[in-house]
């Protein structure tokens, strides 16, 4: 059903593309239909994808029922391109807005993304997102962003397409997505956007949208892939960059982004040793040639520096070394310990382990700092972390448990240099952060429920989390938050049985002596 032609246009058109979603697209539906905004004010443009599963008769009933919500079915087309540029033509909102059918909306994040982007003119508007088991951007949801530019912010971390896009601006430069079974479609149609935009705005301060894995990972993101095939894909993108930057400074910044996630975290930890044998071979063969072809030395120097072994290790062509260092990066976890708790302030220590030991480095004699890791042939200079040190940092979280919400909490850290006795030069460091509780920076006040603590250490390309034994209790009835401490509990994540010990030990010595 479609709403009258007589109505007037809507604020905002979401459009979803749909294949064979089953159950799995309650949580959207439920979302739209108790979103705050008046559902006069916005559209819901549902693209039936040639669904085998009962699901276009579904919908064809959910728009019977509800006339903001239309239905066009398709042709399976194999990929989400073709209903997204559906969607972008039959929308007739000021805005437009993506979303997958497998993830939903906060209830109020249709009117704040929209009252957000009229605020400030934006057209584009990024809406914080939060992640169900899968990795979602973390530093860019920081603090609210009113203009924010691809070359200046974290905004680069952010290419996927679930982002409101003010409709005008999107027929103006002729913005589609690339159609066909590809990869990294979203990258090229966000970039390009991102580089036309006049102003892109960055809502951080409520969840707006949340990213969901499904248990069994079909998700499109998950399937695996053909590495040549993806590398060319990947190509398009840089293009994209190449053509609205010179070379420099800017350029390498922007081109990171793919070296460090579509490459180097691609050849580490046990995303990389968990992937067949043969697949790893292809993979590191393509990523060597793109590294070759397309990346200037500055880009790989901008990395921290355990990827930048990676990335000095896929020019050096010593695969077996890449397995090593991924050995090693799978066992680095983070732990933690809290003391004297209130409920306006707590302090946490906490550092990264490596193999159940604490992760070490090394001060030489020239002044500098480098990571001690267990593969030869790395230079120094790669592995330096003087200026990474300085920066490393822990942060203290709240996650609504439950959910998916998860905020920075107030605080300061400082960093302790602990020398090894036993190892002239090495030491290891502790971080101690002093958060200050402050529950109405969750989630913009909507936060009533059982919070849960954890601090998050940042440190030379690490990002680790660790529980803390406390909860912050927040009611509705306007009562003072309480600070809760379960019964104790350990409070390290790392976990690992003595066999995997004995495996990850007896992996490392194998691949010592074959680099």
């Amino acid at each position: 059903m479609s709403p009258a032609a007589s109505s007037s246009p809507p604020k905002v058109s979401v459009v979803v593309p749909v294949y064979n979603p089953g159950a799995h697209m309650d949580e959207l539906i439920d979302s739209l239909l108790n979103q705050t905004m008046d559902p006069g004010d916005f559209e819901v443009i549902l693209v039936d994808d040639g669904s085998t599963d009962g699901t276009g008769a579904r919908l064809d009933r959910l728009a019977a029922e509800h006339a903001h919500f239309q239905v066009v079915h398709i042709p399976n087309s194999g990929w989400p391109s073709r209903p997204r540029n559906l969607g972008i033509e039959r929308a007739r909102g000021t805005y437009v807005q993506f979303a997958d059918n497998d993830d939903w909306f906060g209830t109020e994040a249709l009117q704040r993304l929209y009252a957000y982007a009229e605020e400030n003119g934006s057209d584009i508007v990024v809406g914080r997102m939060a992640g169900r088991g899968r990795g979602v951007p973390r530093e860019l949801f920081r603090r609210n962003l009113p203009d924010a530019r691809p070359e200046k912010s974290a905004l680069v971390d952010s290419l996927t397409p679930h982002k409101m896009f003010r409709r005008s601006f999107l027929l103006e430069h002729g913005l589609r997505f690339p159609e066909g079974r590809r990869r990294l479609e979203d990258h090229v149609f966000v970039m390009a956007a991102y580089f036309a935009a006049r102003r892109i705005s960055v809502l951080s301060d409520y969840v707006c949208y949340y990213h969901v894995a499904r248990p069994d990972h079909s998700n499109a993101g998950f399937r695996t892939f053909d590495p040549a095939g993806y590398f060319g894909n990947l190509r398009e993108a840089l293009d994209i960059v190449d053509a609205n930057t010179v070379p420099g400074a800017v350029r390498d910044r922007l081109h990171r982004r793919w070296l460090r996630v579509e490459t180097v975290e691609r050849l580490s930890g046990k995303r990389f040793l968990n992937a067949p044998e043969e697949w790893r071979e292809d993979f590191f063969r393509e990523a060597r040639g793109l590294v070759a072809e397309r990346f200037a030395p500055g880009v790989a120097a901008g990395l921290p520096a355990r990827q930048r072994a990676a990335a000095e290790l896929l020019v050096q062509d010593r695969i077996d070394a890449v397995r090593g260092l991924a050995a090693w990066e799978a066992s680095v976890r983070a732990r933690a310990t809290v003391s004297a708790p209130s409920a306006e302030e707590i302090t946490a220590t906490g550092e990264l382990l490596s193999g159940g030991s604490p992760l070490t480095f090394t001060h030489r004699p020239d002044g500098a700092d480098t990571l001690s890791v267990p593969v030869d042939g790395i230079p120094a200079e790669v592995l330096d972390v003087t200026r990474a040190l300085r920066t490393a940092k822990m942060d203290v979280l709240a996650r609504r448990r439950g959910g998916a919400e998860e905020f920075f909490v107030p605080s300061k850290t400082s960093v302790t240099r602990v020398p090894d006795p036993n190892a002239p030069g090495a030491f290891r460091t502790v971080h101690t952060t002093v958060a200050r509780i402050a529950p109405d920076t969750l989630n913009s006040g909507r936060n009533a429920g059982t919070w849960d603590l954890k601090v998050r250490i940042s440190s030379c390309g690490w990002q680790r989390d660790a529980p803390l034994p406390l909860s912050l209790l927040i009611s509705t009835d306007g009562a003072p938050p309480v600070l809760a401490t379960p019964p104790a509990r350990p409070v390290t994540v790392l976990r690992l049985k003595r066999a995997a010990r004995r495996r990850t030990a007896a992996l490392l010595a194998r691949l010592r002596g074959l680099v």
